[in-house]
């Protein structure tokens, strides 16, 4: 190499990072700080499944062991029915779960579908009417819907609680899935319109195949809202044992004297079994959904 060429290369500057590069120490901090909130987020529930496999006295200790004479005791009782009549509350739990999703998605569908496509006397006020009910928390709505549900004759019923739940999850559903209809070019209803479908048909048979993801999220959020609520199931439905809810029915393991954390925690982990497998169905939907039902409001 000539002096001219290595003076120029001595004296050429640093190239600068464009925005989109890290430092490696950068980079460091970043990936390490993503592992250390990562571990935040799962130590608990990783310690509720070491705690479901340990009997009730060695749960809670002063010197907490991962391993204390583990089994599978906890899991064997609860679902044979020696802590409670835990199969009841998991058909009692399903059957709610399933009934809330299906008639929230069906009214949200309807009604997003509706406020996106149509322009009608009191839209505005129907979908701020919707954005207030999300301000009161629950413990402001249970004497109402208490009283509501007495009037109709629902008080107590597995019916009844699925309306309240509806009224939690169709509103926030609603928006979600308005938001989602407005990306759907209105031109597919023209041409299904053309093509002699009533605008119901237009709705069931080109948008709803189209807003699946959209669908996917809401489906999600109120499969969640019914399955592990209990200040409504507790105080909507019966005192009796084989009406209860999976989320009500583990209180049974916190007694006034002691608490059976073995126990609670095993019920725990069978509780989030079903809405883990929820997740995993609908996983590949939910970031396409909840960006979409975004862009507009």
């Amino acid at each position: 190499m000539s002096v001219e060429a290595a003076s120029f290369k001595a004296v050429q500057p640093t190239r600068a990072l464009k925005r989109s590069e890290r430092s490696r120490l950068a980079s460091f901090g970043l990936h390490a700080a993503l592992v250390t909130a990562s571990l935040i987020a799962v130590f608990p529930v990783f310690w509720v499944l070491v705690t479901s496999f340990k009997p009730d006295a060695r749960a809670v200790e002063t010197t907490p062991k991962l391993v204390n004479e583990s089994s599978l005791d906890n899991y064997t009782r609860i679902l044979s029915g020696e802590k409670g009549d835990f199969l009841a509350w998991f058909g009692n739990s399903v059957v709610i779960a399933l009934l809330t999703t299906v008639l929230s998605v069906f009214l949200s569908a309807t009604t997003g579908y509706a406020a996106s496509r149509f322009r009608f006397p009191g839209k505005r006020s129907l979908m701020l009417s919707f954005l207030v009910v999300q301000m009161f928390p629950f413990a402001v709505l249970i004497v109402p819907l208490y009283n509501i549900l007495l009037a109709l004759g629902l008080q107590g019923t597995s019916f009844g609680l699925v309306l309240v739940y509806c009224t939690t999850a169709v509103p926030f559903c609603t928006y979600m899935l308005k938001g989602y209809f407005d990306t759907i070019p209105g031109d597919i209803d023209e041409a299904g319109r053309v093509d002699g479908l009533s605008p119901f048909g237009v709705f069931w048979r080109l948008v709803l195949p189209l807003a699946r993801p959209g669908l996917a999220v809401t489906a999600f959020y109120a499969f969640l809202t019914a399955w592990g609520e209990v200040a409504f199931a507790s105080a909507f439905l019966s005192a009796a044992d084989e009406s209860k809810t999976l989320a009500v029915g583990l209180q049974v393991f916190v007694q006034q004297n002691r608490t059976e954390w073995g126990h609670l925690a095993a019920a725990s982990i069978l509780v989030a079994i079903p809405a883990i497998v929820v997740f995993y169905l609908v996983q590949r939907f939910l970031v396409t959904g909840l960006s979409s039902g975004a862009v507009k409001g």
